[in-house]
Protein backbone atom coordinates (compact mmCIF):
# COMPACT_ATOMS: atom_id res chain seq x y z
CA UNK A 1 0.00 0.00 0.00
CA UNK A 2 2.99 2.32 1.11
CA UNK A 3 4.55 1.14 -2.26
CA UNK A 4 1.32 2.45 -4.28
CA UNK A 5 0.99 5.93 -2.43
CA UNK A 6 4.67 6.60 -3.68
CA UNK A 7 3.65 5.60 -6.98
CA UNK A 8 0.81 8.04 -7.29
CA UNK A 9 2.86 11.10 -5.75
CA UNK A 10 5.90 10.62 -7.60
CA UNK A 11 3.40 10.44 -11.03
CA UNK A 12 1.73 13.75 -9.74
CA UNK A 13 4.41 15.54 -9.05
CA UNK A 14 5.88 14.58 -12.61
CA UNK A 15 2.53 16.11 -14.54
CA UNK A 16 2.64 19.30 -12.37
CA UNK A 17 6.26 19.51 -13.87
CA UNK A 18 5.19 18.66 -17.09
CA UNK A 19 2.19 20.92 -17.43
CA UNK A 20 3.71 24.43 -18.67
CA UNK A 21 6.17 22.77 -21.19
CA UNK A 22 2.55 21.00 -22.60
CA UNK A 23 0.85 24.26 -22.61
CA UNK A 24 4.02 26.41 -24.07
CA UNK A 25 4.09 23.30 -26.59
CA UNK A 26 0.31 24.64 -27.73
CA UNK A 27 -0.89 27.09 -30.30
CA UNK A 28 -1.78 30.29 -29.03
CA UNK A 29 -5.36 31.20 -29.53
CA UNK A 30 -5.51 33.64 -32.61
CA UNK A 31 -6.43 37.23 -31.83
CA UNK A 32 -10.19 38.34 -33.27
CA UNK A 33 -10.61 42.29 -34.20
CA UNK A 34 -14.29 43.27 -32.89
CA UNK A 35 -16.47 44.48 -36.09
CA UNK A 36 -16.58 47.56 -36.62
CA UNK A 37 -19.87 49.71 -35.76
CA UNK A 38 -22.94 49.34 -38.68
CA UNK A 39 -22.92 52.30 -40.21
CA UNK A 40 -26.46 53.46 -42.35
CA UNK A 41 -26.78 55.49 -45.43
CA UNK A 42 -29.03 58.35 -44.45
CA UNK A 43 -29.97 60.72 -47.60
CA UNK A 44 -29.79 64.09 -46.71
CA UNK A 45 -32.64 66.62 -48.40
CA UNK A 46 -30.40 69.55 -47.67
CA UNK A 47 -28.94 71.93 -50.07
CA UNK A 48 -29.13 73.96 -53.38
CA UNK A 49 -30.96 72.44 -55.94
CA UNK A 50 -31.67 72.99 -59.92
CA UNK A 51 -33.59 70.88 -62.38
CA UNK A 52 -36.11 70.14 -65.08
CA UNK A 53 -39.76 69.66 -65.39
CA UNK A 54 -42.14 68.71 -68.25
CA UNK A 55 -45.97 67.78 -68.02
CA UNK A 56 -49.65 68.81 -68.77
CA UNK A 57 -52.58 70.79 -67.76
CA UNK A 58 -56.04 72.27 -68.31
CA UNK A 59 -57.12 75.75 -67.14
CA UNK A 60 -60.70 76.15 -67.15
CA UNK A 61 -61.79 79.76 -68.44
CA UNK A 62 -65.73 81.22 -68.39
CA UNK A 63 -66.21 84.25 -70.27
CA UNK A 64 -68.77 86.38 -69.71
CA UNK A 65 -69.43 89.57 -71.82
CA UNK A 66 -69.73 92.66 -69.50
CA UNK A 67 -73.19 94.15 -69.15
CA UNK A 68 -75.07 90.95 -70.39
CA UNK A 69 -73.62 87.76 -68.97
CA UNK A 70 -72.26 84.12 -69.53
CA UNK A 71 -71.04 83.84 -73.22
CA UNK A 72 -69.92 80.42 -72.36
CA UNK A 73 -66.65 78.13 -71.18
CA UNK A 74 -64.01 76.06 -72.22
CA UNK A 75 -61.33 73.86 -70.81
CA UNK A 76 -57.74 75.27 -71.96
CA UNK A 77 -55.59 72.07 -72.35
CA UNK A 78 -51.99 71.37 -73.73
CA UNK A 79 -47.73 71.03 -72.66
CA UNK A 80 -45.66 73.00 -70.74
CA UNK A 81 -41.79 72.62 -69.82
CA UNK A 82 -39.57 74.54 -67.40
CA UNK A 83 -37.20 74.31 -65.23
CA UNK A 84 -36.86 74.97 -61.03
CA UNK A 85 -34.12 76.14 -58.59
CA UNK A 86 -34.52 76.10 -54.80
CA UNK A 87 -32.89 75.28 -51.48
CA UNK A 88 -33.71 72.71 -49.18
CA UNK A 89 -32.82 72.03 -45.25
CA UNK A 90 -33.39 69.07 -42.95
CA UNK A 91 -34.29 68.38 -39.47
CA UNK A 92 -34.59 65.32 -38.48
CA UNK A 93 -36.97 63.97 -40.96
CA UNK A 94 -38.77 67.33 -41.67
CA UNK A 95 -37.35 69.07 -44.47
CA UNK A 96 -37.77 72.63 -45.61
CA UNK A 97 -37.28 74.74 -48.72
CA UNK A 98 -38.30 77.46 -51.17
CA UNK A 99 -38.17 77.39 -54.72
CA UNK A 100 -38.37 79.73 -57.91
CA UNK A 101 -39.98 77.67 -61.16
CA UNK A 102 -40.24 79.26 -64.49
CA UNK A 103 -42.53 77.24 -67.25
CA UNK A 104 -43.21 77.92 -70.97
CA UNK A 105 -46.79 76.60 -71.71
CA UNK A 106 -49.39 76.12 -74.35
CA UNK A 107 -52.57 75.27 -72.85
CA UNK A 108 -54.90 76.68 -75.72
CA UNK A 109 -58.94 76.19 -76.08
CA UNK A 110 -61.82 78.04 -77.67
CA UNK A 111 -65.73 77.87 -77.44
CA UNK A 112 -67.85 79.67 -79.35
CA UNK A 113 -70.06 82.60 -77.61
CA UNK A 114 -73.24 82.64 -76.73
CA UNK A 115 -74.39 85.85 -76.80
CA UNK A 116 -71.21 87.25 -79.31
CA UNK A 117 -71.31 84.68 -81.57
CA UNK A 118 -67.76 85.24 -81.80
CA UNK A 119 -64.96 82.03 -80.98
CA UNK A 120 -63.87 82.90 -77.84
CA UNK A 121 -59.98 81.55 -77.11
CA UNK A 122 -58.02 81.26 -74.39
CA UNK A 123 -54.16 80.90 -73.76
CA UNK A 124 -51.72 80.58 -71.42
CA UNK A 125 -48.73 80.60 -72.88
CA UNK A 126 -46.26 80.75 -70.05
CA UNK A 127 -46.03 81.37 -66.05
CA UNK A 128 -44.42 81.31 -63.00
CA UNK A 129 -44.30 79.65 -59.18
CA UNK A 130 -42.59 81.43 -56.12
CA UNK A 131 -43.16 78.71 -53.23
CA UNK A 132 -41.97 77.38 -49.87
CA UNK A 133 -42.47 73.56 -48.94
CA UNK A 134 -42.75 71.53 -45.73
CA UNK A 135 -41.87 67.81 -46.49
CA UNK A 136 -41.44 64.72 -44.44
CA UNK A 137 -38.51 61.93 -45.58
CA UNK A 138 -38.31 58.54 -44.76
CA UNK A 139 -34.57 58.23 -46.14
CA UNK A 140 -34.57 58.87 -49.78
CA UNK A 141 -38.05 59.31 -50.11
CA UNK A 142 -39.80 62.63 -49.73
CA UNK A 143 -43.25 63.88 -49.55
CA UNK A 144 -44.33 67.47 -49.49
CA UNK A 145 -46.84 70.13 -50.20
CA UNK A 146 -46.12 73.86 -51.50
CA UNK A 147 -47.73 77.00 -51.97
CA UNK A 148 -46.90 80.36 -52.47
CA UNK A 149 -47.29 83.20 -55.39
CA UNK A 150 -48.13 82.77 -59.08
CA UNK A 151 -47.91 84.44 -62.43
CA UNK A 152 -49.49 83.50 -65.55
CA UNK A 153 -49.13 85.34 -68.72
CA UNK A 154 -52.15 85.20 -71.26
CA UNK A 155 -53.80 85.83 -74.59
CA UNK A 156 -57.81 86.45 -75.48
CA UNK A 157 -59.14 86.50 -78.75
CA UNK A 158 -62.09 86.89 -80.33
CA UNK A 159 -62.74 85.82 -83.93
CA UNK A 160 -64.58 85.28 -86.79
CA UNK A 161 -64.49 82.77 -90.06
CA UNK A 162 -60.65 82.27 -88.06
CA UNK A 163 -60.04 86.32 -88.32
CA UNK A 164 -58.92 87.82 -84.81
CA UNK A 165 -61.94 90.62 -84.52
CA UNK A 166 -60.81 91.93 -80.77
CA UNK A 167 -57.48 90.55 -78.32
CA UNK A 168 -55.56 91.42 -75.64
CA UNK A 169 -52.82 89.75 -73.82
CA UNK A 170 -52.51 89.79 -69.87
CA UNK A 171 -50.00 89.17 -66.68
CA UNK A 172 -52.24 88.10 -64.07
CA UNK A 173 -50.88 87.25 -60.76
CA UNK A 174 -52.50 84.35 -58.26
CA UNK A 175 -51.91 81.90 -55.53
CA UNK A 176 -50.79 78.45 -55.97
CA UNK A 177 -50.80 75.12 -53.86
CA UNK A 178 -49.35 71.63 -54.59
CA UNK A 179 -47.68 68.29 -53.23
CA UNK A 180 -45.34 66.27 -54.72
CA UNK A 181 -43.38 63.05 -54.15
CA UNK A 182 -39.77 62.77 -54.84
CA UNK A 183 -37.39 59.98 -54.98
CA UNK A 184 -33.51 60.51 -54.40
CA UNK A 185 -31.35 58.21 -56.99
CA UNK A 186 -27.52 57.72 -57.97
CA UNK A 187 -25.26 60.00 -55.97
CA UNK A 188 -27.11 63.91 -55.95
CA UNK A 189 -29.66 63.20 -58.64
CA UNK A 190 -33.80 62.71 -57.97
CA UNK A 191 -37.24 62.41 -59.91
CA UNK A 192 -40.58 63.04 -58.71
CA UNK A 193 -43.73 63.81 -59.67
CA UNK A 194 -45.77 67.37 -58.36
CA UNK A 195 -49.67 68.45 -58.94
CA UNK A 196 -49.89 72.08 -58.96
CA UNK A 197 -53.30 74.12 -58.77
CA UNK A 198 -53.27 77.71 -59.66
CA UNK A 199 -55.95 80.03 -58.45
CA UNK A 200 -56.28 82.99 -60.98
CA UNK A 201 -60.09 83.97 -60.59
CA UNK A 202 -61.56 86.71 -62.22
CA UNK A 203 -60.26 89.37 -64.53
CA UNK A 204 -62.21 92.27 -66.48
CA UNK A 205 -60.25 92.70 -69.59
CA UNK A 206 -61.33 95.07 -72.55
CA UNK A 207 -60.74 93.10 -75.98
CA UNK A 208 -59.65 95.58 -78.89
CA UNK A 209 -59.24 95.00 -82.42
CA UNK A 210 -60.61 96.39 -85.68
CA UNK A 211 -63.72 95.07 -84.62
CA UNK A 212 -63.87 97.85 -81.57
CA UNK A 213 -63.70 96.88 -77.90
CA UNK A 214 -64.99 93.94 -76.49
CA UNK A 215 -65.27 93.84 -73.17
CA UNK A 216 -65.27 90.33 -71.24
CA UNK A 217 -64.82 88.59 -67.32
CA UNK A 218 -62.51 85.96 -67.58
CA UNK A 219 -62.15 83.42 -65.13
CA UNK A 220 -59.63 81.00 -65.11
CA UNK A 221 -58.13 78.10 -62.54
CA UNK A 222 -55.19 76.01 -63.94
CA UNK A 223 -54.70 72.03 -63.13
CA UNK A 224 -51.17 70.72 -63.68
CA UNK A 225 -49.14 67.29 -63.37
CA UNK A 226 -45.52 67.41 -63.74
CA UNK A 227 -42.64 64.89 -63.55
CA UNK A 228 -39.43 66.37 -62.08
CA UNK A 229 -35.41 65.76 -62.26
CA UNK A 230 -33.15 67.96 -59.99
CA UNK A 231 -29.65 68.01 -59.32
CA UNK A 232 -28.79 68.78 -55.83
CA UNK A 233 -25.04 70.16 -55.15
CA UNK A 234 -23.21 68.89 -52.28
CA UNK A 235 -22.96 65.13 -50.58
CA UNK A 236 -26.28 63.52 -50.80
CA UNK A 237 -25.53 60.87 -47.66
CA UNK A 238 -24.39 61.09 -44.20
CA UNK A 239 -23.99 58.69 -41.48
CA UNK A 240 -25.57 57.19 -39.02
CA UNK A 241 -24.29 54.76 -36.44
Amino acid sequence: MKKNLLLAAVSLIALGAAAPAVAADLAARPYTKAPPAAIAAVYDWSGFYIGINGGGGSAHADWDVVGFGRDGSHDATGGTVGGQIGYRWQSGQFVFGVEGQGNWADFSGSHVGAISGFSNNTKIDSFGLITGQVGYAWNNVLLYVKGGAAVVGTKYDASLAGVSVASANDTRWGGTVGAGLEFGFAQNWSVGVEYDHIFLGGNDRNLTGFGGVLPVHVSQDVDMGLVRLNYKFGGPMIGRY
